[in-house]
């Protein structure tokens, strides 16, 4: 009989560590969006969050936000960052574009829709950045050129809560800067 209230005893400790551990990891922010994050091939972007212009952020506090420029989007399917067949003749078009236009350096910000934690999009959003800004580097641009960044389910283009919305926001965007 004491074994078992010993074991019991046991689970009910571990269960309570357990949840103080998931307590202390949810009140942790991540990066906020306009902080400053200069450190290269950091989690949230290589060049800093929100640096330069040009971007999803800086459109969004300027009343842009959406604004689509000489590059085009491309999207992912549900919890994935592999370039999808479609997407690679757009990605052919940004490589050209880059190529005819080669003083100017783009950023590769990953996006993801609403679902999941933010920590998890975050990820998420940086390998899809990654993943792009990869795939632009095999089609001749220098790495140097580009540069990424997660912005997770922070900036979405649509906020409705249903499948064709959240296909639109599971996208690399491509912001253009000098």
């Amino acid at each position: 009989m004491s074994s078992r209230s010993t074991i019991a005893r046991a689970v009910a400790i571990v269960g309570v560590a357990v949840m103080l551990a998931l307590a202390a990891c949810s009140s942790k922010k991540p990066a906020s969006i306009g902080g400053d994050n200069n450190s290269g091939g950091s989690q949230l972007g290589e060049n800093g969050v929100g640096k330069g212009g040009g971007n999803s952020l800086e459109d969004w506090k300027n009343g842009k936000f959406g604004a689509q420029g000489p590059l085009s989007d491309i999207h992912f399917a549900y919890n994935e960052y592999t370039i999808q067949e479609q997407d690679s003749s757009v990605l052919k078009s940004n490589a050209s574009w880059m190529q005819a236009h080669p003083q100017t350096r783009v950023q590769v910000e990953g996006h993801c829709d609403e679902r999941g934690s933010e920590e998890y999009n975050i990820a998420l959003g940086a390998k899809r950045s990654q993943a792009a800004k990869d795939y632009l580097v095999t089609l001749g641009i220098g790495g140097s050129r580009i540069s990424t960044i997660s912005y997770g389910k922070e900036l979405p283009l649509c906020t409705e809560h249903d499948e064709s919305c959240w296909s639109q926001n599971r996208r690399d965007h491509f912001a253009v800067s000098q």
